[in-house]
């Protein structure tokens, strides 16, 4: 949740500098957006409900991105996830928990995943996926110093309870993957009393894609692409290249359009263990900023083989 436009209306300090935000990205306004990820190669399943279960076996994996360090009140986000395939018959459940901070304002989310994958070919495997989702709002008014006090703004808000749901379906092979999805079907609206705070949950709609190449036995290249639209809110592309090394060390970099260049770094301590690190820097004017020292995300992943036949090479997705 990384848009409430009711909190430009507070010149205190925290939100003088959410103002700036707001002016140099366009974050803020009348659409709220979901959490982004430099790492979502590894993190598929928080945008497309599709993905549960598609690696074969049980998957855990937890995350923690840092935007804009030295911004007071600047966006933190904390994802957690599981999933795996259920049975013989193309199933796989997952569950999440995200939580997405900025300034006074917090929303966790807690997702249930299903989906089911049919084969198309040897190798290719279509998944339709279905979300449940409930979100709770807290936002901190009493943190905040209002110069022109509004009457509607003077009571906090606590766990306000949202539920959606969402769909995606996701194709895969071992060295190819495409998405389509919409995490949040139902368009929430807060303060509907107040005609001069506004903040909506509008609909994501995200694609995803990637290919592996084996340039010789011991490199794999894989570019990546994240696409996210939304109404009232920028266009948002990432794109990603990263080497594999030996299926170890991982090396990449990412830009983020009109946003941010990356770094990418990633090592397999074993086949079932993976991290990875990533830095972003700003290339607008919040970028320049003294204040900003970048965005730093890291992600652990582990993968549970029950049997030796389930073990596999690691893999980029």
């Amino acid at each position: 949740m990384h848009n409430l436009e009711s909190l430009l209306r507070i010149p205190s300090q925290l939100s003088i500098k959410l103002l700036f935000m707001a002016m140099g990205l366009g974050w803020f306004g009348m659409a709220q957006q979901d959490a982004q990820y430099t790492q979502y190669m590894y993190n598929t399943m928080s945008v497309n409900p599709g993905y549960a279960g598609s690696r074969g076996h049980m998957s855990i994996a937890a995350l923690h991105r840092s935007q804009w360090i030295g911004l007071d009140g600047a966006p933190e986000t904390q994802t957690f996830n599981i999933h795996s395939p259920v049975g013989y018959r193309g199933v796989g459940l997952g569950l999440s928990v995200v939580n997405d901070r900025i300034g006074p304002t917090s929303e966790t989310a807690f997702d249930v995943d299903f989906s089911y994958t049919i084969k198309t070919s040897d190798e290719g495997k279509l998944s339709f996926g279905l979300k449940a989702s409930a979100n709770l709002l807290d936002i901190r008014f009493s943190e905040l110093n209002q110069f022109a006090p509004d009457q509607t703004l003077q009571q906090d808000i606590d766990n306000r309870l949202s539920p959606n749901f969402g769909a995606g379906v996701y194709y895969h092979t071992n060295q190819f993957y495409a998405g389509l999805s919409v995490p949040r079907f139902l368009e929430t609206s807060h303060f509907q009393e107040s005609t001069l705070s506004t903040a909506k949950e509008q609909m994501n709609f995200y694609f995803i894609t990637g290919y592996v190449w084996d340039l010789n036995p011991n490199v794999k290249f894989k570019p990546s692409l994240l696409t996210k639209v939304t109404q009232g809110a920028p266009l948002q592309l990432d794109l990603s290249t990263n080497f594999m090394f030996n299926e170890k060390f991982i090396l990449g970099a990412a830009y983020r359009w009109d946003a941010a260049f990356s770094g990418l770094v990633g090592f397999n301590i074993s086949n079932n263990f993976l991290i990875g690190l990533a830095y972003d820097r700003e290339i607008t004017e919040l970028g320049s900023a003294a204040f900003n020292d970048g965005s730093f995300e890291v992600i652990l992943r582990y993968d549970f083989f029950f049997t030796k036949n389930n073990q596999k090479s690691p893999r980029f997705f």
